[in-house]
């Protein structure tokens, strides 16, 4: 029987919590980036669930419209203004038009998983937000930079057909992310 988690150490200054040791702790970036992208599509709809209506997670249009705050110096800074409106828009638009509003991870790429003994790759740092899984992709998706820029619409398709989403949505996720978050 698997011993029940506990809190190994603590750091209430950084916030941070130390729950299980994760031997031998190698990062999921230690593997080529379409293997990445297979297991993080496994591990990111883990907690893709509706959560109770008394929950206390924030929203993701909270996190949007933050960012969305932040863009307008970005637009002073030189950035083409219709890009940034664009984005602008998709931040307001996309967490509306959701068709699900569940549990995301928010921060999931390969740096936050490490292969452990109990279970093959664990998360950690999650930063838990309810709002529209189709943003889920852009974290691990931003870390595959290279990619990314050199194959963008077979790359973001790819990651969207292993988690059964809309691609148009993940597009507009990511172009939204790439135009107004810093």
């Amino acid at each position: 029987m698997e011993s029940p988690t506990r809190l190994l150490q603590f750091d209430v200054e950084d916030n941070a919590m130390l729950l299980e040791r994760c031997n031998p702790g190698t990062p999921l970036g230690d593997l080529l980036e379409p293997e990445q992208d297979v297991i993080l599509a496994g591990l990111l709809r883990r907690p893709w669930r509706e959560p109770p209506e008394s929950h206390p997670f924030r929203t993701l249009s909270v996190l949007t419209q933050r960012w969305n705050a932040r863009a307008r110096e970005k637009a002073e800074g030189g950035v083409d203004t219709g890009l940034v409106e664009e984005g602008m828009r998709l931040f307001e638009e996309l967490p509306r038009t959701a068709t699900q509003h569940v549990l995301l991870a928010t921060d999931l790429h390969a740096g936050n998983v490490l292969q452990a003994q109990r279970e093959p790759w664990p998360v950690i740092d999650p930063k838990p937000f309810v709002g529209d899984p189709a943003y889920d992709t852009t974290q691990h998706l931003f870390n595959c930079r290279e990619r990314l820029c050199a194959q963008a619409l077979d790359t973001i398709h790819r990651f969207a057909d292993l988690l059964e989403l809309d691609r148009h949505r993940v597009r507009s996720w990511v172009f939204a992310r790439v135009i107004v978050t810093p």
